[in-house]
């Protein structure tokens, strides 16, 4: 039986961050997911946007984390090398009960204190955005609001937190979960792992493992969006993050993402599974017409589909602030978080790893290191820059995905720092994201997976 102090259940954006938070603290960490690699659930589908923090009720722990996370998000990736784009966000009415909204949004974010809100009349709203629709009539500009990718985030977390001494376990399934003198005994379906604490960050299964020990409080209702992603090379892409509210029903998410694309979406609808629905693709298209009529949704090179826990009390009524319980001594539960999870991420890792700590009487952890470097990317490097690390390793001059030109010494690189799968090599390095979205480079990316001994692990 293996002993840690805490263990993590599952390995989602939230999951790895509370692991890195843990370290920071002189506690054995193990973080335990079900599958093959991290951010392989709800993780890896999200708007991919860092809030600002004006869409929750001041003085709330969900308004109080926002803006705190907002405030650190640019030190945060640079700690963990990871990009990020503080764009702005424009939030866009057209007509007066939207602008009502949008009055009621600047109070609560300035007395929030998100930084440098301010109302946009029609005039300027076109001028810095050309792009919107002529139609709209008052937008709530937030200049901190940002977008990062969400898995790339996720993974350095992790990356950093075996870094500081975490134990990462793939294929980890919880299937119990006893409690023991001193502690918890943790069932998974190929070993018993023994901890003083558990943080439950199972994500849609989140309700479940609480109920191998205790009674959750909430019921989770699955939801699904649908979404586009257009190519970097899209004409008439808009600077900022572009939303738009309308009076009724759900409207349209515009993402200038990190990478260059533009991400369109979500839909809502109910839905438990990772299919797209057309119906759903079909609203998301007609929001970007009335909103962003200039944008060519010809140059469309993916579709896909996201879910979300939506937390309800039993009764069947929303809940809109983070639901985290804590049933027993030693346990903790991350039950339903969705938007602004990601933004919140670290925070919530923090908030709660100092609870651990001092449930646990752990010191601080001296040996801590914060700092994390990603795979080197050619793309983007100068001639000589590019000729130096090619003379280093001759195989990062070979050429694998030539959509994102990324190189083979890149793609071996994240084979070797834990990618298992195209999928996870796409997440590490960017290989098949690109607008043949990996009909040329599929194959070689499997036959490097089988030469390093790990396709289909």
């Amino acid at each position: 039986m293996k002993r840690f102090d805490v263990i993590v259940i599952g390995g989602g954006v939230l999951g790895c961050f509370m692991a890195r938070n843990l370290c920071r603290w002189d506690l054995s960490t193990a973080l335990l997911e079900a599958r093959e690699d991290v951010c392989t659930g709800i993780s890896k589908a999200n708007t991919a946007v860092v809030y600002p923090g004006y869409d929750h009720k001041p003085g709330t722990l969900k308004a109080e984390l926002t803006v705190r996370a907002n405030r650190a998000f640019g030190m945060l990736c640079e700690e963990l090398d990871v990009p990020f784009s503080r764009c702005g966000s424009l939030m866009v009415a057209c007509g007066e009960q939207g602008a009502a909204i949008l009055r009621k949004k600047l109070r609560n974010g300035l007395e929030s204190g998100v930084p440098d809100l301010r109302l946009l009349e029609r005039e300027e709203l076109l001028a810095l955005e050309p792009e919107l629709t002529e139609a709209v009539t008052l937008g709530l500009y937030s200049p901190t609001a940002g977008t990062v990718n969400p898995w790339a985030l996720g993974i350095a977390a992790m990356e950093n937190a075996v870094a500081n001494g975490a134990v990462f376990c793939p294929n980890s399934p919880v299937i119990g979960i006893r409690e023991e003198q001193a502690g918890y005994a943790v069932q998974t379906e190929g070993e018993t792992f023994f901890c003083r604490a558990i943080v439950n960050c199972a994500g849609l299964q989140s309700v479940s493992v609480q109920e191998l020990l205790a009674p959750s409080p909430v019921q989770l209702r699955i939801t699904a969006g649908d979404y586009l992603v257009l190519d970097p090379l899209t004409a008439h892409m808009p600077k900022h993050i572009v939303q738009y509210e309308p009076e009724q029903g759900k409207g349209l998410t515009a993402v200038p993402t990190v990478e260059g694309n533009l991400l369109l979406g979500p839909s809502e609808r109910e839905g438990s599974d990772y299919g797209t629905d057309r119906r759903g693709l079909d609203f998301v298209r007609k929001m970007t017409r009335r909103v962003l009529p200039k944008v060519d949704l010809n140059d469309t090179i993916r579709t896909f589909a996201a879910l979300r826990p939506n937390p309800e009390r039993p009764n069947g009524s929303s809940i809109r602030s983070f639901v985290i319980d804590h049933p027993a001594e030693g346990f903790w539960s991350f039950l339903g978080v969705k938007t602004p999870g990601l933004t919140c991420a670290d925070q919530l890792g923090s908030y709660v790893a100092l609870q651990v700590a001092e449930t646990l009487n752990a010191r601080e952890n001296p040996h801590f290191q914060p700092i994390r470097r990603g795979i080197p990317k050619l793309h983007g490097l100068d001639f000589a820059a590019r000729q130096q690390r090619i003379a280093e390793n001759p195989e990062f001059g070979q050429v694998v995905c030539f959509c994102e030109d990324v190189t083979l010494g890149e793609i071996r690189a994240a084979i070797r720092a834990g990618a298992v799968t195209v999928d996870g090599v796409k997440h590490r390095v960017g290989a098949a994201m690109g607008r043949c979205q990996g009909s040329r480079c599929r194959l070689k990316i499997e036959a490097l997976l089988r030469e390093e001994g790990v396709y289909g692990h």
